[in-house]
């Protein structure tokens, strides 16, 4: 009887490591699918954030003068003059012309003429909003009372640039100072 020969020992057979190109282009095409719908709502998420900060910051603003009014019990018959809120695009006087976007100033008004003087303390200075944003409003200046009231107010605050957002804020301010934001998507955003 003849033996029976031993089997050859194969070496061990290896798996293929990485991709197909099948493999590859389809995820890639899933990748592709996943982007086009996280790209418009990661860009709402950031508009939506800059909006809330801008807002508040100008709400912030309107508490720093009524808070500094009261602080200085401020007032038209006053000896301190009302304090009072403005647009400014130098930081040092009112503007008579553009929007709020440009700036404010808080300052403790002691003659009553929305003019800051050598002899009147600026309170706060708020630089200009980033480019492409607008923030217009149906008055000029705020002017706020010892007593913590003031004129009230409606302002818009929305993204013109480099295309009108999709979403805004509205900014209310009453009468007796309270301020109030309010998500809105209007679609529209004019300078007017």
């Amino acid at each position: 009887m003849k033996p029976i020969p031993a089997p050859a020992r194969r070496a061990p057979q290896r798996r293929p490591r990485g991709f197909t190109l099948v493999e590859l282009m389809v995820g890639l095409c899933i990748l592709g699918v996943l982007m086009l719908v996280a790209v418009p709502s990661f860009n709402d998420a950031i508009l939506s954030n800059k909006l809330s900060s801008m807002a508040n910051s100008f709400s912030a603003s309107a508490q720093i003068g009524r808070s500094e009014a009261i602080k200085r019990n401020s007032g038209v018959n006053s000896p301190n003059g009302p304090v009072r809120m403005c647009r400014s695009s130098d930081g040092a006087t009112c503007a008579t012309s553009g929007a709020w976007e440009q700036g404010w100033i808080i300052f403790d008004d002691r003659d009553g003429d929305s003019v800051l003087d050598t002899d009147e303390t600026l309170i706060f200075k708020q630089d200009a909003l980033a480019r492409g944003f607008l923030l217009t409003g149906d008055s000029y200046s705020i002017t706020f009372q010892g007593t913590g009231l003031t004129s009230s107010g409606t302002f818009k605050l929305c993204r013109n640039a480099p295309s009108v957002g999709t979403q805004d804020r509205s900014i209310g301010l009453s009468a007796s100072g309270r301020v109030s934001i309010t998500k809105t998507a209007t679609g529209t955003c004019t300078s007017s």
